[in-house]
C-alpha cells in the first residue's frame, strides 16, 4: 500500500537532510541531497526533491502499518520544518 504527499518549499534538500539525519538515530536511512529512504519496522518512507518542493511516499503492507508510517513521517516532518510551518496532506492509500 502506498500514500503520497507533496510539499512546496524553496529548500527541499535542507528538509531531506534534516529529516533523514533525525531518523538515522533510530532506524536505517539512506539519503543524499535529492532523495532519502527511511526503513521503519512497519514500512518505509521515501522523500524526493522536486523543482518546487518535496514529494514524500509512505509504503507498507497493511492499512494499519501505512497509517503508522504516515503518522511517524508527518509528526517528525512538522518538527524539522517548524520555521516554515509546513503541513502534509496525504493521498488516500493505493494498493
Amino acid at each position: 500500500m502506498i500514500a503520497t504527499t507533496t510539499v512546496k518549499t524553496a529548500t527541499p534538500s535542507k528538509y531531506i537532510n534534516r529529516l533523514c539525519k533525525h531518523f538515522a538515530h533510530k532506524v536505517t536511512v539512506q539519503y543524499d541531497d535529492n532523495q532519502g529512504e527511511v526503513i521503519f519496522n512497519v514500512g518505509k518512507g521515501l522523500i524526493a526533491k522536486m523543482a518546487d518542493g518535496l514529494i514524500m511516499t509512505a509504503e507498507a503492507d497493511t492499512q494499519e502499518n501505512l497509517a503508522t508510517v504516515i503518522e511517524i513521517m508527518d509528526r517528525h516532518f512538522v518538527r524539522v520544518a517548524w520555521q516554515e510551518e509546513l503541513t502534509l496532506s496525504w493521498t488516500k492509500p493505493s494498493v
